[in-house]
């Protein structure tokens, strides 16, 4: 049995086809209010913060996925990613299940480097801080031999579906409203973007590769980067129309954070809106060369038609 630990965002639902697809019969989902995705789901409703349903959810557990997304605040990521981490190491050491571990980057420093799965974590954002802490004990977990586990780590999403993420937000789900998209800070540096299908897949197969665990491995993206601008003019050329957006500035975000929460709590993360961000996965490219990589260009095609943008 193969276990998705936070399964209802849209990372554990598309992980939730793939294993039951191509991996296991057996598949639970747990959360706090878990959903099916495939007719034969087992379901178990627990908190992660609760060390005994943790424990109990990975009875008869081989594999533990890690995948899930706390609210968008960083008192709430400071306070409970440490909790959470240390919770799914006990339980998986209990029930003697390996982890893979579904991370993002934002521990990572904010400039320009190219980053890979040496990349330091010194981020000195709340949010980033929280995810270095979570990380690091998991790290020491691996070291220490308490636990098999493994790192996978993205960069910011895009996709059909429930997927989220500023560029989903502030484009997509824009148009799909029928209101003129938006672009923090600048338009012409490149994006690393990771299309979400593509991460679930990715992350099961390492997931049931032995070979990868105590490892830190970055998910696979379309090195053909895009900058906003360029995004934008594929959605223009797909829709046969020309797509006009606004370029926030760092003046507009800040007075914008007085009132809105959610662009409050994106301000820690807006330097790396200002320069070309730069994920480098070519180790999983290299381990795994018959993984088929969604383009940006088939990635904006699958959203746009998800989304029935006219």
């Amino acid at each position: 049995m193969q276990v998705i630990l936070g399964a209802n965002g849209i990372i554990g639902e598309e992980l939730a086809k793939e294993l039951r697809a191509n991996y296991t019969n057996e598949v639970k989902l747990v959360g706090r209010n878990p959903q099916k995705v495939n007719v034969d789901d087992i379901l178990f409703k627990g908190d992660l913060l609760n060390i005994e349903d943790v424990i109990k959810a990975l009875e008869n557990a081989e594999i533990a996925y890690l995948t899930v997304g706390l609210p968008y605040k960083s008192d709430v990521w400071i306070r409970d990613w440490p909790i959470i981490m240390q919770n799914v190491i006990v339980g998986c050491k209990a029930n003697n299940c390996k982890l893979v571990y579904f991370d993002n980057t934002y521990a990572y420093p904010q400039d320009s480097e190219i980053q890979n799965e040496n990349t330091p974590l010194n981020s000195i954002g709340k949010k980033g801080n929280a995810k270095k802490i979570a990380a690091e004990i998991l790290l020491n977990a691996i070291k220490e031999k308490d636990i098999n586990a493994v790192i996978c780590r993205a960069p910011e999403f895009y996709g059909p579906g429930k997927t989220k993420g500023i560029t989903n937000t502030l484009i997509f789900e824009k148009l799909k409203a029928g209101k003129k998209p938006k672009v923090f800070l600048k338009d012409d540096v490149l994006r690393t973007l990771i299309y979400t299908p593509d991460a679930s897949k990715a992350m099961a197969l390492i997931g049931n590769t032995l070979e990868t665990y105590g490892q830190t491995w970055h998910l696979p993206c379309d090195d053909n980067r895009l900058t906003y601008k360029g995004i934008l003019d594929e959605i223009s050329a797909q829709l046969g129309r020309i797509i006009k957006y606004d370029v926030l500035n760092a003046y507009l975000l800040k007075v914008g954070s007085l009132f809105n929460a959610n662009i409050r709590e994106t301000q820690e993360l807006l330097p790396r809106y200002a320069i070309d961000n730069i994920f480098d996965s070519s180790k999983f490219k290299k381990r795994f060369p018959d993984f088929k990589v969604t383009s940006y260009q088939e990635g904006i095609r699958t959203i746009i038609e998800d989304y029935d943008i006219k």
